[in-house]
């Protein structure tokens, strides 16, 4: 559903929420930061003892790795601080540990909420989503091309493993709305060539990715996840620019993923994510907050981890019935 409001009327009930708290924000670096690192030295002690050990204690890293993620993802929306210097020197600094280079992210990003479920507007910070229409008019290598993408381990795993690693460490010279950002993005690459130079000298090269690897796969492959199940649900809202609305874009065309109490917390409360696509300049630690206070605020589009489930083979949208389908829904239209 969405909230039954008059032009911006929202506004009013969300804006009480935008001012961080500076000590709160503190706090979130502090509590995400020490224990990543001091993890990272624990699966370092480890491969002394067992690699299985180091396996394991990489789930903790990539949560607080997420949580590092969270903090970056509210400075690009100029939350986390009051204050934008503080928020830039932060993000930066986050971009370190994520692969992320902030200024490019942070302008993505902010197209991704300016377009999101647009139709003609598809394409820069989004998982690409074509129609069925357009599937159905591409050659057969072109329609290949998009199930590979589509396919869960394409989409999941090895996409976004390559993305953090090596996509990011170069600009994207297609996405000309980008241009203006290319510098931070060779900038960040430098920083962590050379940080990752230091830390092999230190540990060797081995046990750098013997650590490295599985932190990145997980923290990337969750990421990607959590991306796709915000957007891509059955009843996700899209429409062509003339009917786009940007209220129910946020409310019906974001879902609010419902997670058991200790993955909410590893992921910045990023499960509300209708509320924070309203309204991005609250920060990550009130957004829980602005949805109990606000039942007129709440929506139809809930999932919870193991409805979410049902999502993974999603992959089209269907202009017919404002759904988005399977490949498997192609069939049906084939025998009517």
């Amino acid at each position: 559903m969405s909230p039954s409001f008059e032009g911006s009327e929202w506004k009013k009930l969300v804006s009480k929420y935008y001012s961080s708290h500076t000590w709160k924000s503190i706090w979130q670096v502090l509590n995400s930061f020490i224990p990543f690192i001091a993890t990272l030295i624990f699966m370092y002690l480890s491969l002394e003892l067992s690699y299985f050990l180091t396996l394991l204690l990489s789930f903790p890293a990539s949560g607080f790795l997420a949580r590092i993620f969270i903090i970056q993802h509210d400075c690009g929306h100029s939350s986390f601080f009051n204050s934008q210097r503080a928020n830039d020197l932060l993000g930066m600094f986050c971009s370190i540990f994520t692969f992320t280079p902030y200024h490019q992210w942070r302008k993505s990003h902010a197209i991704h909420h300016a377009r999101s479920g647009n139709l003609e507007r598809r394409g820069i910070g989004d998982i690409y989503t074509m129609t069925v229409n357009e599937y159905l008019s591409r050659s057969k290598w072109g329609r290949l091309k998009y199930r590979l993408y589509r396919n869960p381990l394409f989409l999941f795993v090895i996409i976004p493993t390559i993305l953090f690693l090596i996509i990011y460490r170069f600009p994207n010279f297609r996405q000309k709305a980008l241009k203006s950002v290319y510098a931070n993005t060779y900038y960040t690459t430098l920083v962590i060539c050379s940080l990752i130079g230091a830390v092999v000298w230190l540990i060797g090269l081995k046990a750098f990715l013997l650590i490295l690897f599985p932190v990145i796969i997980i923290t990337s492959s969750a990421g990607a996840w959590l991306f796709f199940v915000q957007h891509q649900f059955e009843d996700a809202y899209w429409a062509n620019q003339d009917e786009w609305d940007y209220t129910k874009a946020a409310m019906s065309g974001s879902s609010y993923y419902k997670l058991p109490k200790v993955l909410q917390w590893f992921t910045g409360n990023i499960g509300f994510h209708h509320i924070h696509h309203l309204s991005p300049r609250i920060p990550n630690y009130k957004l829980e907050k602005c949805h109990k206070e606000n039942p007129v605020l709440h929506t139809n589009a809930v999932l919870t981890l193991r409805t979410s489930f049902k999502s993974i083979f999603l992959s089209l949208w269907d202009e017919s019935s404002k759904k988005l389908v399977s490949f498997r829904y192609l069939k049906t239209l084939q025998t009517e």
